[in-house]
């Protein structure tokens, strides 16, 4: 096939986000950027220019920018952008406050969810402050053995909240999988769901949960996220850790603004992992 299946329209194009962008570098640094190859071939020649532009286009919230853009930008690894920068990941990304949809979830057909911004803010608040008094700091991992779900999304802002670093794996791994990875990243909270769907059937991730958790000897708390069961039994998941279902860990707190913790620019932010098949 030689054709695109599908072709945005001359006014879409015009009204995109990408087009607003071209147009304000044009303004700003008198350049024509008629395409998409002329803005991508001027952010190669000219990427402080063009990672300025787009910071300010993109109104990054920050506690600080700097004067710098780019530091070491002819060495790979070695470079560094923005290196006097001090921002939070979750604060730019929940900048936005109403009742629009921030989250339409759909777990096969069993499950359906809507998550408006307002809803998103406040549950990442409460999950914040509790993670927060259970210790995390930055720099501290917390992992998720869950699938893709919103409170997947809530547990990783929380985390990038702190600035502690979040790191996960599918549900259908299997033990000596999870092993692998969290072994090496050593979190301090494991979040997991009670279980997952797949092929219209609800498969318990407690059992194996309750594995891992006895050669993860570095978790200090343990989170559970209802999917199968609005109110999963967590009391076979561990007898030596501190369990809870989200609704307990979080039932002490009350929504409110966040405290984000001001971090570098180049701090961590996700720990993520290869397929394995080269070995830990």
């Amino acid at each position: 096939m030689n054709q695109p299946l599908w072709n945005p329209t001359a006014e879409a194009v015009a009204k995109s986000n990408i087009r607003a962008f071209s147009q304000q570098c044009e303004n700003r640094f008198d350049l024509q950027l008629p395409d998409y190859d002329s803005l991508w071939q001027w952010s190669v020649d000219c990427p402080e220019d063009f990672w300025s532009a787009f910071w300010d286009f993109a109104e990054i919230k920050s506690q600080q920018r700097g004067e710098r853009v780019l530091i070491n930008g002819d060495k790979m690894p070695g470079a560094q952008f923005f290196p006097d920068a001090r921002l939070n990941f979750a604060e730019n990304l929940l900048q936005r406050r109403d009742d629009t949809d921030a989250i339409v979830f759909r777990a096969e057909d069993k499950v359906n969810r809507r998550i408006s911004w307002n809803q998103l803010y406040d549950q990442v608040s409460l999950l914040s402050q509790a993670l927060r008094n259970a210790g995390v700091q930055p720099g501290d991992r917390v992992a998720g053995f869950v699938p893709n779900m919103p409170e997947t999304i809530i547990a990783m802002l929380a985390t990038a909240s702190l600035g502690a670093i979040w790191t996960s794996c599918s549900p259908d791994f299997g033990v000596n999988g999870v092993l692998d990875r969290f072994g090496q990243s050593r979190p301090k909270v494991l979040f997991c769901a009670d279980g997952y769907f797949y092929n219209g059937k609800g498969h318990s991730s407690l059992n194996t949960v309750a594995e891992i958790l006895q050669d993860l000897p570095v978790v200090e708390q343990v989170v559970v996220l209802p999917l199968l069961d609005a109110e999963p039994d967590v009391t076979s998941v561990n007898e030596t850790r501190p369990t809870a279902t989200l609704a307990q860990f979080t039932a002490s707190y009350s929504a409110g603004e966040i405290e984000f913790a001001s971090m570098p620019f180049n701090h961590p932010l996700f720990i993520m992992y290869s397929s394995g098949t080269t070995g830990a």
